[in-house]
């Protein structure tokens, strides 16, 4: 019995659905959160589409080597109960007790709804039975629509928005086990269609993201300027790398007289950087052209 489960076991392994994975293309990048997508197509089944459609869309976007992914908000919630925790005297201090201003803030939000789900799966149950096995056909189609949001976090405007759909009509064995009052399924059951019908849209869905990025405007702020070295508050996490060029300068924003909204930024350009050292968090320039006096803490850096 014990082996006949190890057995099924392995199979339900080889039969689960496979994690997309995209070429990790490095470049500049944006930290970014993923919130839940909300289930606006009411379609209920074993699972919780919107969590499933989180967790696939974090993974993908973490696996395009193009953010900085931070975790969901469920997660960073139970990271700052941990930081409060340690904080209240009631946990033992010293240098591993979570501290408290330290986490990343999301520069991009991506948000939206599950809009439409379609589940034609069909499981067969008369195929072959041997020895309490059970082997059979199972089918159909799963079709997922959603439509996303890329959310600037700092003024709360929607940068880009897109409907997706992802379609799996992919065929599968129906597998199963039964006897001595112990029975399980592998394959072909009912979330399998839908179930890849999200990756795929999941997929679309980061494709997108991707290709908004460089409508995004990407920038950085002078930490120090000492000893003919300047600081920059980017790092290798951010995608920086060594012979990297930055335009450093004063900026110079136009705001609504209104609203307050900012209308237009640029940089009043004093001096132009080059990369020479690159930590997680920090990038250490040498002046290339311009005036180095001129540079102060504050500046800010972007691409030229």
């Amino acid at each position: 019995m014990k082996r006949s489960i190890r057995v099924l076991g392995l199979v339900m392994l080889t039969l689960s659905l496979p994690v997309l994975a995209l070429a990790q293309t490095g470049g500049l990048r944006y930290s970014i959160t993923v919130s839940k997508f909300e289930n606006k197509a009411g379609w209920a089944g074993q699972w919780d589409i919107g969590d499933a459609w989180g967790t696939i869309m974090t993974d993908l976007l973490n696996q395009t080597g193009k953010f900085i992914v931070l975790g969901e908000k469920d997660m960073r919630q139970e990271a700052m109960a941990e930081q409060d925790f340690a904080a209240s005297g009631r946990a033992a201090g010293g240098a591993k007790a979570p501290v408290t201003g330290q986490m990343t803030p999301a520069q991009l939000l991506v948000k939206g709804a599950i809009t439409h789900v379609q589940d034609t799966t069909a499981s067969g149950h008369g195929g072959l039975n041997v020895g309490g096995f059970r082997i059979g056909g199972a089918g159909g189609k799963g079709e997922v629509n959603a439509t996303i949001y890329i959310v600037d976090s700092t003024t709360g405007q929607v940068l880009a928005s897109k409907s997706v759909v992802g379609e799996s009509t992919r065929k599968g064995l129906d597998l199963g086990y039964s006897g001595a009052g112990w029975g399980a399924d592998a394959g072909g059951y009912q979330k399998s269609n839908v179930g890849k019908a999200v990756t795929a849209a999941c997929k679309e869905a980061v494709d997108f993201l991707v290709a908004q990025l460089p409508k995004i405007p990407w920038t950085g702020t002078v930490a120090q300027a000492a000893g003919g070295k300047v600081y920059v508050n980017r790092g290798s996490r951010d995608g920086v790398g060594v012979g990297q060029e930055f335009v450093v300068g004063e900026a110079n924003v136009i705001r609504d007289p209104d609203t307050g909204e900012i209308l237009d930024q640029s940089v009043n350009e004093v001096a132009r950087l080059e990369v020479t050292q690159v930590k997680e968090k920090l990038s250490i320039c040498t002046v290339k052209s311009g005036d180095a006096a001129a540079i102060k803490r504050g500046m800010m850096v972007k691409l030229p």
